[in-house]
């Protein structure tokens, strides 16, 4: 039996989709195994330093910020997401969807706008001097602190719980929610026994999200001087030049990273989460008096801070240098962004592609062939900047002979100081974001239309290019922009493994605001603000057609 499944596998799954999709997935995994391995190499003299007098702290800081900030997301989500599903009130449609714009602005430039405006100088303080003649002490209103970045996090992150946890009630029958209330529970009662029990999966997987963009984050925390894991292996990179370090304390990140998704999987052990497609949905209640008014100053409040006060703040502040700005190194950098944004993803929707048709045709080994697709974006990515420059100063090594024949020099760095690492380090990191799409397509359209193709005969690649590749194009083009928006709001891997004198929207943004340039930081975070909102109205559309 065991040898006629193997001679099947050979005779039916193993075609030159099925090897290609193998070694990109395979290239994909290189760099984090480069990592993991690296607990198992002997530790150098700085690594004993750094965990005797550092990492304490790092460990802690990093612990005290996901622990809060997951909390404090969670809630904002939740509470925001059974408002807007289970209730009807002025403005509900709009804020549905407006709720979802603080997604848009990066933490790293909520981070500098918030600090900026709370600060001695900032618009704050200098009214209540200047109009109303009140002098409130500075200390009070400043955010570069461990507390600061739970509020950046908790209000430009919360949109991942919202968005999941909103889906999810949508599809809900309405008998629970009706049957609760016809047992006489009141609505804060309903939304602790039902709402919370009954959301968990979304709720778990937008904060499990959430964990990840702040384990990954390297801006807001180095902004605010909060010694974290990730500022550490910046610190141990550029501060110390000791990428073995570097490396360790990447290592024992993605452990931390792999220990909470374990867990997660643990504490879901044995349940069972199921939709019912056929009940009728949850009908919104029609909220009036004060009622209403408290909940549209909720959800207004929250899109004030999460995106139109900044928004406003940045505008003021681009008007001031507009003209100092907007020239030609500008468009110089916008081209930069664009350029490698567009290679990149379409690498990674080629890959995509590959991986997700061989996943859905294929039944050998497709669901751990999808899981490590994917793998990169849960791993922060400072881990894959270093996992990545390290496999390619390896490689450098390899070609070292090459290079010395075309006249190159005895050992020199060719693809460590080009894009070429920059864009491998992007596929890796966003390839998720792609294949998701691509998955999503499929799974609308089905096999049926590939296996009448197969049968009349047409090849796997024929059935890819004339039936399936027209069927994918509105998931295609969802997936490019999706892809190439987080592409140009990344920030570690930028820094990290950009050729000299190269910098995207992203990395000129960080270095005017750790220059204290925060005014000319304006336009170059508009322009994210602006590519970033596209994501918001993809999902949107997504979202609309689901429903119809």
């Amino acid at each position: 039996m065991f040898i006629h499944r193997i001679k099947r596998f050979y005779q039916k799954d193993l075609n030159s989709w099925w090897i290609i999709s193998v070694v990109g997935v395979a290239v994909i995994l290189l760099p984090i195994l480069y990592i993991f391995f690296s607990l198992f190499q002997e530790p150098n003299e700085n690594w004993f330093q750094i965990r005797q007098y550092l990492v304490k702290t790092y460990i802690a800081n990093t612990i005290i910020l996901v622990l809060l900030t997951g909390m404090f997301t969670a809630f904002l989500g939740v509470t925001l997401a059974w408002l807007t599903s289970a209730y009807d009130f002025p403005l509900k449609r709009f804020f549905r969807w407006g709720l979802l714009l603080p997604l848009a602005i990066p933490p790293y430039i909520a981070a500098y706008t918030y600090r900026t405006m709370f600060s001695y100088t900032g618009v704050i303080q200098a009214t209540l001097r200047n109009q109303f003649d009140y002098q409130i002490n500075p200390e009070l209103l400043s955010i570069s602190s461990l507390r600061g970045a739970v509020f950046i996090f908790t209000l430009f992150l919360f949109p991942y719980v919202y968005m999941m946890t909103r889906a999810f009630l949508e599809r809900q029958s309405a008998s629970f929610f009706e049957n609760a209330r016809l047992l006489g529970r009141k609505p804060i009662a309903i939304f602790i026994r039902v709402v919370l029990p009954l959301s968990r999966p979304a709720i778990v997987a937008g904060v499990v999200l959430v964990i990840y963009e702040v384990l990954s984050d390297y801006g807001v925390t180095s902004y605010f001087g909060i010694h974290t894991i990730s500022t550490a292996i910046f610190q141990t990179w550029f501060g110390m030049y000791d990428i073995d370090s570097a490396m360790r304390l990447a290592a024992w990140l993605m452990v931390i990273i792999v220990g909470l998704f374990f867990l997660e999987r643990l504490l879901r052990k044995g349940r069972r989460y199921n939709v019912n497609q056929k009940s009728r949905p949850l009908v919104p209640m029609k909220l009036k008096g004060i009622k209403a008014v408290a909940a549209f100053s909720y959800c207004g409040i929250i899109f004030l801070l999460g995106f139109l006060i900044p928004l406003i703040q940045l505008s003021a502040w681009a008007k001031l240098t507009f003209h100092k700005v907007w020239n030609e190194s500008f468009f110089i950098l916008f081209f930069q962004t664009v350029y490698v944004a567009v290679i990149a993803t379409i690498l990674i929707l080629l890959l995509a592609v590959l991986v997700a048709n061989v996943c859905r045709t294929h039944s050998a080994g497709s669901y751990i062939l999808a899981k490590l697709a994917t793998t990169g974006y849960s791993i922060p990515g400072a881990i894959i900047a270093i996992g990545v420059l390290a496999m390619f100063i390896t490689l450098d090594q390899w070609l070292a002979p090459v290079y010395s024949s075309m006249g190159l020099g005895e050992a020199p760095l060719v693809l460590s100081l080009s894009l070429v690492m920059l864009i491998v380090g992007y596929v890796i990191r966003f390839l998720a974001t792609g294949f998701n799409a691509v998955e999503v397509g499929f799974e609308k359209w089905g096999t049926k239309y590939s296996e009448a193709s197969r049968m009349l005969g047409l090849s796997m690649t024929k059935t890819f290019f004339k039936v399936d590749l027209p069927l994918l194009r509105g998931a295609l083009i969802s997936g490019f922009i999706l892809t190439f928006v987080e592409i140009c709001k990344e920030l570690p891997l930028a820094l990290l493994l950009r050729p000299f004198n190269f910098d995207t929207l992203a990395t000129k943004t960080y270095q005017y605001a750790k220059d204290e340039m925060i005014y000319e930081a304006s336009i170059p975070s508009l322009m994210i603000i602006g590519i970033s909102v596209l994501s918001v109205v993809v999902f949107q559309m997504i979202d609309r057609k689901v429903e119809r």
